[in-house]
């Protein structure tokens, strides 16, 4: 064999081991997939991101929303995918952090299945009641809870999500005894506090601050340790329950195996679309700050994040409903 057929083997046998020689990467759309139904905050910050990550890939971004047990089942899917970085999962806190802590039999381990790309975002909650409720500060709040426990209940997104988190946080902090009622996605739990089948709910600003504008809900409190800058005049529970936070993060995961040159140019488009003015205006309008920190920082903060509410979660015995 000659030595010009023998680099050009060596070249074919490279772009073959690589897959980026002939083709280069991505070279279809991707698809970012959502455990919880269209109309939440997530669900939001993933219409605003994918044209901005498409514009800088020069691939489409679908977004398939995939609604069910707290996120569990859009989970499942991703760890299942071809771990080739064109399916990829933008989840929560609670999907990353609390239902591995609260569930024993997950289909999927979050350490082992899947290879973290960015955090995307993190933002404070608000604690929205229904305008039935005859409450206006978090004072009075628990105050009423203790005068009528069997009729207070709070809503959330669903089995081991923050919202449910952060209620059975707000019964041990309070000293209140609220029940739980899980729903299938952000907006059927809001839309239950807006009718008054259930009392509250933690919910983003982006989901429920349009309902507060037209008064058919109530914005009682934030849940970071300082008040949101897009709402000054709400107080923090922490002002009335000292100690009391509970920020929420949204990040994005791809499966274990995804090759780390793929995960490098993911987060690296990420971080750039979150830079973006627009992209920071957007987010600003929905209580959300941006993030889009390296593959090796979001794994941190994942255990990090993880080992925190375990801790929680076993001193307090919080359990899925």
């Amino acid at each position: 064999m000659s030595i010009r057929l023998k680099i050009s083997a060596a070249v074919a046998a490279l772009c073959m081991a690589c897959g980026t020689c002939a083709q280069g990467y991505p070279s279809k759309p991707i698809r970012i997939v959502i455990g919880f139904p269209p109309g939440g905050a997530i669900d939001t910050i993933a219409r605003v991101l994918g044209p901005k990550i498409t514009a800088d890939l020069g691939q489409p971004v679908v977004i398939d929303n995939r609604g069910g047990a707290g996120g569990v089942i859009g989970m499942q899917a991703v760890a299942q995918a071809a771990p080739d970085g064109y399916t990829l999962f933008l989840g929560t806190m609670g999907n990353f952090s609390i239902t591995p802590a609260l569930a024993k039999d997950l289909p999927y381990n979050v350490q082992k299945d899947f290879v973290p790309v960015t955090q995307v975002a993190s933002s404070g909650f608000v604690l929205y009641v229904t305008p039935q409720l005859p409450v206006r500060t978090v004072a009075e709040l628990v105050a009423y809870a203790k005068a009528n426990p069997q009729k207070m209940n709070f809503s959330s997104s669903g089995n081991g999500g923050l919202p449910h988190m952060a209620g059975e946080m707000f019964n041990a902090a309070a000293g209140t005894k609220m029940m739980h009622v899980a729903y299938k996605g952000s907006s059927p739990s809001i839309n239950d506090v807006v009718g008054g089948q259930a009392q509250l709910t933690f919910e983003s600003v982006a989901i429920g601050m349009p309902l507060v504008k037209t008064d058919r809900l109530r914005a009682l409190a934030t849940t970071g340790a300082t008040r949101m800058a897009l709402l000054p005049e709400v107080p923090t529970v922490a002002e009335t329950i000292p100690g009391f936070t509970v920020k929420n993060w949204f990040g994005i995961a791809a499966p274990a195996g995804t090759p780390d040159d793929r995960v490098n140019r993911l987060q690296t488009s990420i971080a750039r679309a979150l830079r973006d003015p627009d992209m920071v205006k957007t987010l600003a309008g929905l209580g959300v700050e941006p993030v889009g920190d390296t593959p090796a920082q979001f794994g941190t903060y994942i255990k990090t994040e993880s080992e925190r509410w375990q801790k929680l979660i076993s001193s307090s015995g919080i359990k899925i409903d």
